[in-house]
């Protein structure tokens, strides 16, 4: 073309959770059964939708207006119903015009940075969650700015490494979190969040929190939301969703519950060209929305989600132990979300090392794709071609830790220990393997 469409972004545009789905299924189309631990629905899983609450939706839809179009920043019921859920923790106060719906977290994260101005920089995270770093990165142009998460510290924040850069970068304008965290399944408490906002007041900059999992919380913090610590001076977001929680990821449905918006006018002006992008299109999706006063005050959403908090926690510990006394790797028993990594010691992989492909056309399918990979890439596609489980490789959350990420979802026990012993020895075969 005459012209240059390409945005100087588009590079930064990666997804490895899904991309790796592509070598999976040429492999599966070449006899290798897969068993996908690459990405976290746990409906695809087997975990099985409560009663009562496909009741609630299918009683709505019965309702005309869940056909209808909704108020652009959201439901109205709904809208009051969370801002009075957010006062009642006794933090930062908001009201039905501080939260903003949209057709799932990727939507807000596509508007978060797409209406940022482009050398506005926020840090986040490494390990980073691929669809807020690529956002950040292809928004700027430039790669994904991060601070560290520390392994040997329970994947918590290295707050001085945070202070540093954003007090010599000054275009660091947010600082971003995830808590608990994907893909570590750390959970940060009350006094490292607070720390965070101490900093983030220091050097007048926002902060981001995502709370895609706030409810996947099994802890011995509980669940804590950015609203009970950011205080009436940071300004602030914090994305939540039901995909996660209910779970329903298929009903991309999430929101922004948005912080101090009154106390800085550079921000309050941000906030409001997130909410003019949104009257562009309308509308999110109105059914869901309408579900969730119903489902978060039903009397069984506790108990709900109390069983499945008791069910992950036993699953972390199980998965944890499979790895205990295996030398070369550090794994972080998770506490929140379903994810485990699994950390490779600096050095432990080399390039001469394989595992056993039994099938010959699978064999012959993946060398081509080992060269000049990263070295925990080369480790996920032999493992895939062997054993046919497919995870993400740690490289691809914007971090130079080798590693990968596994989740917790698998509903079949027997199946889950079949996962994590084999995990194990491909890992004790692979690096003995020269």
């Amino acid at each position: 073309m005459r012209r240059n469409i390409v945005h100087s972004g588009a590079d930064a545009l990666i997804y490895e959770i899904r991309q790796i789905v592509g070598v999976a299924k040429k492999l599966e189309a070449l006899g290798v059964p897969i068993t996908y631990e690459n990405i976290g629905d746990p409906i695809q899983k087997g975990e099985k939708v409560a009663p009562w609450m496909k009741k609630i939706v299918s009683d709505l839809i019965l309702e005309d207006k869940s056909w209808a179009y909704t108020a652009t920043q959201g439901f109205e019921k709904t809208r009051n119903f969370l801002a009075d859920k957010v006062n009642e923790r006794g933090g930062a106060q908001i009201t039905a015009d501080d939260i903003l719906f949209f057709n799932g977290l990727g939507d807000a994260v596509a508007k978060i940075f797409g209406f940022l101005r482009r050398e506005a920089r926020v840090i986040g995270p490494s390990p980073a969650y691929s669809t807020l770093s690529s956002a950040e990165a292809a928004h700027s142009g430039y790669e994904h700015m991060t601070y560290n998460l520390n392994p040997e510290q329970g994947w918590m924040p290295d707050l001085e490494d945070i202070e540093n850069k954003v007090k010599y970068n000054d275009s660091i304008a947010g600082i971003l979190l995830i808590n608990p965290d994907n893909p570590t399944g750390a959970v940060y408490d009350k006094n490292v969040m607070r720390e965070i906002v101490k900093i983030a007041e220091k050097y007048d900059v926002m902060l981001i929190c995502d709370e895609t999992y706030a409810h996947v919380n099994y802890s011995e913090t509980g669940t804590i939301h950015l609203s009970e610590v950011i205080g009436n001076k940071v300004p602030g977001m914090a994305l939540r969703s039901v995909s996660k929680e209910f779970p329903w990821p298929g009903g991309r449905c999430g929101w922004l519950e948005i912080f101090n918006k009154d106390k800085d006018p550079v921000f309050a002006r941000y906030a409001k060209s997130l909410l003019d992008a949104k009257m562009l299109e309308v509308c999110s999706t109105t059914l869901p929305q309408m579900a969730i006063p119903e489902v978060y005050s039903h009397p069984q959403f506790l108990p709900h989600l109390k069983e499945r908090n008791e069910k992950f926690k036993k699953k972390a510990k199980l998965a944890t132990d499979s790895f205990k006394g295996l030398k070369g790797v550090t794994v972080v028993e998770p506490k929140g979300a379903f994810y485990l990594t699994v950390a490779f010691d600096k050095g432990i992989l080399g390039d001469k090392m394989t595992l056993p492909i039994s099938n010959p056309k699978a064999e012959e399918f993946i060398r081509p794709l080992l060269g000049n990979c990263a070295p925990d890439r080369r480790f996920v596609y032999y493992l895939l071609a062997s054993t046919g489980i497919c995870v993400v490789p740690l490289s691809s959350f914007c971090t130079d830790r080798d590693g990968f990420r596994v989740t917790l979802l698998e509903e079949d026990e027997e199946k889950f220990r079949w996962i994590y012993n084999t995990l194990r020895k491909s890992i004790e075969d692979y690096t003995t393997s020269v």
